[in-house]
């Protein structure tokens, strides 16, 4: 039990001491990038630097198998020059008991980032989308959901428009249910639109079975009100941009997910690439489980073995391509072009299943 914990202990030491670095070179590059990003606006360096805090937490999360990885290599390597897995060896301990704890404590990092670091990331990187979008462009998000429908919103120089609508066709073009709310630059309300449909073209909203109110030209707005069969209204919105204010599945928090693909759902459109990021996180303890075996596999030798730079080496690269593998099959997910469950829990399962076959070659070799 002691030579558990002490493992687990050099484990974690070498992945927060991992963590450390890596979080200082991202902030130092990121911040490069965001001044270089923001040297068009009116930005300063204090924005720059808060752009920056708000998005390392993203990059790290993105991160922390790789990391992983490396604090895995390092710990053996270290253990191996020091002769440590020469005296566990001598004591009759296998490889895989050995790898009990570091094993373990990797599948408690995944557990504590979905269940706490996720939300927090969801959170900072949300923030960091609207503020970059502020920055850049002067404006924020175009589409918003409530339990009510969908809310999208466009302006130009003769003030804003809010428009709700029930529901929406998958591609984002054909809304139904829709009422345009019409705002003066100064803020007030000047008309009300409500149609039965609304088909966002080039340029342009094509509205059919419409009925407009005027608010402000006084009187009765019941008795001011004009029908019409089709209405054309100018519309500074493209379906790219609707599309993009759906924001990433990680600017959404885990626990949060379940209830934004319902509401997805229900409005009409397709929340297949939120599903494939649920089970991509809830599969993420078992691939960090899968790439502390990968990188022992290569690491777990005496130091006066020889060819120790090219165990690391292979290590490393064996969990950079199994790192690959998982993004490749998550997009693969997204499109539709594998099951969902295929897509998040194949690479986890078959990197669990080759790295304990190479773990057990390797000892037996």
């Amino acid at each position: 039990m002691i030579l558990h914990f002490y493992f687990a202990r050099r484990f974690l030491k070498s992945f927060l001491g991992l963590m450390l670095v890596f979080t200082l070179l991202i902030m130092l590059f990121d911040l490069i990038e965001q001044i270089r990003r923001l040297s068009d606006t009116t930005a300063g360096f204090s924005q720059a630097l808060g752009l920056t805090m708000l998005h390392v937490p993203e990059t790290l999360y993105e991160m922390i198998p790789l990391i992983v990885v490396l604090a895995t290599v390092a710990m053996f390597v270290g253990l191996a020059r020091s002769s440590e897995l020469v005296v566990t060896r001598a004591a009759g301990r296998a490889a895989l008991v050995s790898l009990m704890s570091p094993v373990l404590v990797a599948f408690g990092i995944g557990v504590f980032a979905l269940a706490l670091l996720n939300p927090i990331v969801a959170v900072t990187l949300k923030r960091y989308s609207a503020m970059t979008e502020f920055y850049l462009s002067g404006s924020n998000a175009a589409l918003s959901f409530s339990s009510e429908g969908l809310w999208l919103r466009q302006g130009d120089d003769d003030g804003q428009t809010v428009i709700h609508a029930g529901r929406a066709n998958a591609e984002g073009t054909q809304f139904y249910g829709v009422t345009f709310y019409g705002y003066a630059p100064q803020g007030g309300l000047t008309s009300r639109t409500e149609a039965e449909s609304a088909e966002l073209l080039d340029g342009e909203w094509l509205l059919t079975d419409v009925k407009r109110w005027p608010l402000d030209a006084g009187g009765n707005p019941e008795a001011l009100a004009e029908t019409a069969p089709t209405v054309r209204v100018p519309s500074s919105l493209t379906v790219d941009n609707i599309r993009d204010s759906f924001g990433e599945p990680s600017a959404i928090s885990i626990w949060d997910l379940p209830a934004y693909t319902a509401a997805l759902k229900e409005a009409g459109f397709s929340a297949r690439r939120y599903l494939v990021w649920i089970q991509t996180e809830l599969a993420r303890p078992f691939f960090l489980m899968a790439m502390v075996l990968i990188a022992a596999a290569f690491t777990m030798r005496h130091a006066r073995s020889g060819k120790v730079g090219l165990a690391v080496l292979t290590s490393i690269l064996m969990g950079f391509s199994l790192y690959y593998v998982k993004n490749f099959a998550q997009i693969l997910g997204d499109n539709g072009q594998i099951p969902i469950w295929v897509a998040a829990w194949a690479p986890p399962v078959a990197a669990l299943m080759l790295s304990v076959g190479l773990v057990l070659q390797m000892e037996d070799g």
